[in-house]
């Protein structure tokens, strides 16, 4: 995937694999995103898309999910 960028976060308030399911079914339906990868037990998100990454949007996802995130990378 040539051109394709890669934001990552911090994300808080996950404990499972259904946090991390909640996150990844949010933050998949954002426009650009291509890959999550998310894992509860280091509370990291890494989202990967063709563009530039709409942080907001992002963010947006996780609040909806239910938790809380800032971008780290």
């Amino acid at each position: 995937m040539s051109g394709a960028t890669t934001a990552e976060y911090k994300v808080t308030g996950m404990t499972c694999g259904h946090c991390e399911m909640s996150v990844r079914e949010e933050v998949g339906e954002v426009a650009g995103v291509g890959a999550v990868e998310v894992s509860a037990q280091t509370g990291r998100l890494v989202v990967t898309g063709d563009a530039a990454i709409d942080d907001d949007a992002v963010l947006a996802a996780v609040d909806e999910a239910g938790y809380s995130a800032v971008r780290i990378r």
